[in-house]
Parts: C-alpha cells; structure tokens; sequence
C-alpha cells in the first residue's frame, strides 16, 4: 500500500500490511477503522440496548487488535460478557476499598517504559496477606490499573509488561485460586480486556507454585504462553536481559527507582482516579443491567465523559 507523505503522520506499515498503530487518531485510517466498528457493533447489539460509543472507546480496542475490525468487535463483546459474568471481580472498582493493600506496596508501575515503549508492571506477593485480602479483592487490584492505563494512547499502541515477584507465595494464597477464578483471571490475558500483554515474568517462584500456573495454563492460548518467562530466584542477570538496568529497581537488580516509591506513587494515582473508575463502573452497571430489562434505557453518564 502507497502511502502519502503529505498526509499527517507518522505513518510505517507492518509487516502484515496493515496500519501501524501509531497513526494519529485524526488520520484517514484510523477514523475509518473506528466507523466500521461501531456499524458492526450496532448491527451486533440489540437494536434497544445500541450505544453511541465515543472514538476514544473503540480506538482502545483497534488497537488492542491492530485495527482488524473483525477482532476488535469480538474483543468489544468479550469485554463486555467478560464483566456480566464476573460481578464478583468487575462489581467494584473503587482504590479506597482496597487503600490498605496499595499503601502495604503489593503493586505498582514503574515510571519508565521499557525499550518497546510498553508499561511494566509489578505484583509483590509478599504484601499479600491472604488472611486480609481475597484473591478476587486482589485481582481488583489488576484490574483497577488495567482500566487506568487504557487510557494512555502509547499503553494502547505499545501494551504491557508484568512481574510477578512471587517471594513469600505460601498454600494460603494458592487455595485462593480455584478454577472458575484461573479461568477469569486468563480470560483477561487473553480476549477479554484491551491491552496487549507482551510477557509475564515470574521471579521467585516457589517449587509449589507449579499447580496454580498449571490451573491457569490450559486456558492460554501458545502465544501468551511463549510470553511466559520464569526466572527463578536467580532472577538478577536473566531479568536484565529483558529490561535494561535503568528501568529496573534496586531491588531487581536495576538503577530506577526504588520499588517502595513506586508502589505508593501508583497508590496515590489509583486514588486520584477514583471518579473515572466510578464512572466505568457506572457505565457498565447501566448497560449490563439494561441488558435485562428495557425499561431503562438511559445512560447515568453519556459515554463521551467516559472516554474522550
């Protein structure tokens, strides 16, 4: 495909011969993508519950799936079942329920983008208590800043990155997951939400870690499951490997920030995005219970607030 210069850019094309997920919004292709989109979601939707999603809503999911409307519309409703079917997860999405776990240091973002310019992400289950907090509080968790960081158009483009530090992984916390969680918890990964999981790194796995990976393993399809890398607890050299050293905390072996600062900066920013969350939470409480019944039809908040 010939591309013209003097069109706004930056414009590549990928190796697939589609449309780099860097072209601007307002670009001829991207706009494009986003019609067609919400024509086959409208023709997909019933006809009483058809919402005037925003731009911003369904660049999130072209993205997700590099523009192929087709996988974007699947990704869209996937979303959707995905959250009627988990109330027990997806019902709350409020930081102050969970402020305790956040100022304990159980999960932050790191400030830097790696080398491909993805989100890195990290779970310190040792500020897990198991006796405090479920597991479906602390999927919340996930789930919260998975929502948060959606939002950033480079984290739409790029996708993320996630360590696992599994240091102080005990059978409490593995008689938390069961299979009906293992289950929701890859639907996530997989085909449910809009982001692009580019690896999961486990580092300080315990030998009895393996069942829980193997509960969650036949639910990922081979491409998540090659993004898969574990470590170990010799994890210093071979994590640097796939992050450089001034991206990585002290703490792996890196000269970024220290860890505890992290967490608690991403703490503050989950609690300043407390009203956003609120209003996802409320958007889709709206369209999933309109669903049920018609009698309702009016949207708490028009998606627009949501997503531009």
């Amino acid at each position: 495909m010939l591309l013209d210069p003097m069109l706004p850019g930056p414009y590549v094309t990928m190796n697939s011969g589609s449309v780099d997920l860097l072209s601007p919004d307002d670009s001829f292709l991207v706009r494009s993508s986003v019609v067609r989109l919400r024509l086959r979601a409208q023709a997909e939707l019933d006809p009483l519950h058809i919402l005037d999603f925003s731009d911003g809503f369904l660049i999130k999911f072209l993205r997700a799936r590099d523009m192929d409307v087709e996988l974007s519309l699947k990704l869209m409703l996937n979303y959707q079942r995905w959250r009627r079917e988990s109330p027990e997860i997806s019902g709350c999405l409020s930081p102050r329920s969970v402020s305790a776990l956040l100022d304990n240091g159980y999960h932050g973002v790191l400030p830097l983008r790696d080398h491909s310019g993805c989100r890195v992400l990290v779970y310190r289950i040792c500020r897990w208590n198991p006796k405090d907090w479920t597991a479906i509080q602390v999927f919340r968790v996930s789930l919260m800043t998975s929502e948060v960081i959606a939002m950033e158009t480079e984290t739409q483009q790029r996708g993320v990155k996630v360590i696992f530090d599994l240091e102080g992984w005990s059978f409490s916390h593995a008689l938390q997951i069961n299979p009906s969680l293992a289950r929701k918890i890859s639907s996530v990964l997989v085909d449910s939400f809009p982001l692009k999981v580019k690896a999961i790194h486990l580092i300080n796995e315990p030998i009895f870690f393996g069942p829980v990976f193997a509960m969650l393993r036949p639910f990922l399809p081979d491409k998540i499951k090659k993004r898969v890398h574990m470590h170990g607890f010799n994890y210093h050299d071979s994590l640097t490997d796939f992050f450089p050293t001034s991206l990585l905390p002290p703490e792996y072996g890196g000269e970024g920030p220290g860890l505890e600062g992290v967490c608690q900066q991403w703490a503050n920013r989950l609690l300043q995005s407390e009203r956003l969350l609120e209003q996802i939470l409320n958007f889709t409480n709206w369209y999933f219970s309109s669903e049920a019944s018609s009698d309702s039809l009016q949207s708490p908040l028009p998606a627009q607030m949501l997503w531009t």
